[in-house]
């Protein structure tokens, strides 16, 4: 296989009509497509449409990979449910990430080419695990953008002295760890971002008092455009409604200041977490090989404990295995030649044993294959 490239996109606000399932399949005779999703693989050619495109007109997640390295992930919202301003203080410089505000929609667009990865899946699972990013920054969890930011991090974008755009991350969750690993972010730096935890209110759980004193308070021209968006089938109401209740609660909570830590820092303390864990890998790799020469050890002592008790026999039987005249049967009788060498070492026999070796070099000095053997023996 030449190459390889998966696409899959997700409708979630909007399920796709007869006429769009129609229309994407004039782009792919192949592609798997369901009234909320259009999947195909290529391992030769290209997909005809624009990933860009069909965001626009039909999906709210799009997933990209190749076999080269290349990687995308394009994620919809509907541009009053997200503040922009905010979310483009953590994109300022970073250049494999982009905001696009396409009608009423604000898209973002992530986009990694030929990464260096040990190996590429075939891309399934990938945008299940993400999707929850999604329904995330509607309720105000920014943390995608943070890593983000800490790709460009990664990437040595930033002096030392640039501050994060947040002072904490952890503890991740499980769509967070996936972001991180399918763009192949630095893990240590990770680690170094969450070991201080995400603003608690930020992801606060709400009361259904808070809720109910919160949207009592929304202006009453207000509440009746929500209203009419709800009768007549927005999707996107709730997504909206949850955003505006978030950010009430967070404005008027009491969050203590922290100090945001630097690029510098970040770096440092994730160079720190590095060598910690190749430490630990190495003492573990270490005690391995321990275990696995001990283990050697008892069964070697075992084996020439068993050979010393079968006396002549072994001889006889190193006898036949020559006789055998073929590879296996040299090999067994050199092996057993040389244990027979450690236990004579240990028994202080090593005359007796040398002039029996030489006896079995002359008997069989014609077989020069056997003859190699004992001679890599010594």
């Amino acid at each position: 296989m030449s190459e390889y490239q998966y696409y899959e996109f997700q409708a979630i606000d909007r399920p796709l009509s007869a006429a769009d399932r129609e229309a994407l399949r004039a782009l792919s005779t192949r592609a798997r497509i369901t009234t909320s999703s259009f999947v195909n693989a290529y391992e030769w050619g290209d997909f005809k449409g624009d990933p860009a495109r069909l965001m626009e007109a039909w999906f709210d997640l799009h997933l990209y990979l190749s076999n080269w390295g290349s990687r995308r992930l394009m994620i919809r919202w509907p541009a009053r449910t997200v503040d922009r301003r905010l979310l483009n203080a953590f994109l300022g410089e970073v250049d494999t990430a982009e905001l696009r505000l396409v009608g009423e929609n604000l898209i973002l667009d992530i986009a990694f080419e030929e990464m260096d990865l040990e190996d590429c899946d075939d891309g399934s699972g990938w945008l299940a695990a993400l999707a929850p990013l999604r329904a995330d920054v509607l309720s105000g969890d920014l943390r995608l953008f943070y890593l983000i930011w800490l790709s460009a991090v990664g990437a040595e974008v930033f002096d030392p002295d640039e501050l994060e755009p947040m002072p904490g991350i952890g503890p991740m969750t499980a769509a967070l760890d996936a972001f991180a690993e399918f763009f192949n972010i630095d893990a240590d730096l990770v680690a170094a971002a969450a070991e201080r935890p995400f603003n608690p209110h930020a992801a606060m759980p709400l009361s259904s008092e808070a809720v109910r004193t919160t949207i009592s308070s929304i202006q009453d021209e207000e509440k009746a455009d929500l209203l009419l968006r709800l009768f007549e089938g927005d999707p996107t109401v709730t997504a909206d409604l949850r955003a505006r209740v978030h950010r009430h609660l967070r404005s008027e909570a009491e969050v203590q200041p922290v100090e945001a830590r630097t690029v510098g820092e970040l770096q440092t303390r994730a160079s720190a977490i590095r060598h910690a864990r190749e430490r630990a890998l190495a003492e573990a790799a270490a005690a391995a090989d321990r275990k696995r020469e001990a283990e050697a050890k008892r069964l070697r002592r075992r084996r020439l404990d068993a050979l010393a008790k079968r006396g002549e026999n072994v001889w006889r039987e190193i006898e036949a295995e020559i006789e055998r005249g073929n590879a296996s049967g040299y090999d067994k009788a050199a092996a057993l030649l040389l244990d027979l060498r450690a236990i004579a070492d240990e028994k202080n026999t090593s005359e007796d044993f040398a002039r029996r070796l030489r006896a079995v070099r002359e008997r069989h000095s014609r077989k020069g294959r056997f003859i190699e053997r004992l001679n890599k023996l010594g």
